[in-house]
Formats: C-alpha cells, structure tokens, sequence
C-alpha cells in the first residue's frame, strides 16, 4: 500500500520534517495541524502521514491501535515511498508517532537517511502507570533528537523524565504546565498554546541549525 501524505510549508526548503499521529487521532488532528503550521511558517517542510489502523478509520473500520513495534516497518515504508528530499529529513511524530519514530531511528541515522528525531509529547509511560516505561531503548539512543514535552503531561511529567538517564543525544525542550498537546493553563502560567507552538518552532528551528548545518 502506497503511503498518502499531507505536505505543508514550502517545496523547496533546505529541511524536511516527517510527523506522524498519535494512538488515538489522525495526521489532521486540530494539535497536528497546529504544529504543523508553525513549523511551515518557520520555513520547513513538513510532511504527514497515518499509519494503516488510523487510515482505515477514514473508511468507517474501527481498528484499535496496534503495539508501536508493529508499526515500525509502516514507518519506514512512507520514508521509502516519500522518495529522496532535497535536503536533511527529520523524522518524529506526536506521542505514538514520536515513540514509533524513536524505535526506528538509529539505523535510519547510521545509514544516513535521516538527521535527526522530532517528538511531540513523547509517551513515557502510559498515564498513571508510571512503572511501565518506554525509555529502554532512549538510554543508548545514537541519533540526535529533540523532545517537546509539557511539564505536566501525564505521560511523563518533568519530574518523572529527569530521573530516566536518557542518551546524552537527546534534548527536552519543556513547555511550562504543558499537557500532552502542549497546552498551557493560560491562568496558571501566563502562557497561551500559540506562544507553546511558536516556542516549539523556534526551538526546533534552532536545534536543526545546530545538528544539520
């Protein structure tokens, strides 16, 4: 099965971000879309894609979500059929999509098919199972990674993840009362989910410069 995409931002930019969903929304999820927005603003090409559960739902199939391992070859597959970029690929992915993302990595890197990984609200544990973690292969991750993670997301809160040990390559980039789409509670911490979002994109902007110059 080929794979469809949704591409934004400009055709001929310097870097390509590849996204995909999380468990239980589509590419065109109102955060997805969000996200994806400042970042083709901030000069990316950003290119989504839905995994085969999510896809079937289009058509009235009410599949669950698989385990993100079995997922992995889909993954790769819509970086096949993406086909070359004109420059550096990145890819990552919200929750689900950054977790699979994340398991495919570093081959992808070793052969120098990608640069780096992008994770929005990356899905440490399951909420409220805080022993069940997800981190087992981000201890000796070998690709350069950046993840967006709100201070309380219930998947992995800022307290939770500084005790984890992860790979010296990868980076947090923390959102104040962030939940797990990024969202602040503006009374609480002064911050609205469009000031999260340009933050985001002005981080990754500036992380891509420095991992793929």
């Amino acid at each position: 099965m080929t794979t469809s995409f949704l591409f934004d931002g400009p055709a001929d930019a310097r870097v390509t971000i590849m996204l995909s969903h999380g468990a239980g929304a589509p590419m065109d999820s109102a955060s997805m879309n969000a996200t994806t927005k400042v970042l083709a603003a901030a000069g990316f090409r950003v290119v989504r894609f839905e995994f085969g559960y999510m896809a079937a739902r289009r058509n009235g199939e009410r599949k669950p979500p698989p385990k993100a391992e079995k997922v992995i070859p889909e993954y790769i597959a819509a970086i096949d059929d993406l086909g070359p970029t004109q420059g550096p690929l990145i890819i990552g992915g919200k929750s689900m999509g950054g977790r699979v993302a994340s398991m495919a990595a570093d081959p992808l890197f070793e052969a120098r098919r990608i640069a780096g990984l992008l994770c929005l609200g990356y899905p440490f544990h399951p909420p409220g199972k805080p022993q069940q973690l997800r981190t087992a292969h981000l201890i000796g991750l070998k690709t350069p990674t950046l993840i967006c993670q709100g201070t309380r997301d219930e998947f992995g809160d800022r307290y939770e993840v500084g005790e984890y040990g992860l790979s010296d390559e990868i980076e947090v980039n923390w959102l104040e009362d962030g939940d797990h789409d990024l969202k602040p509670r503006k009374a609480i911490s002064g911050f609205t989910t469009a000031q999260h979002l340009q933050s985001v994109a002005d981080k990754v902007t500036e992380w891509v410069n420095r991992i793929a110059p």
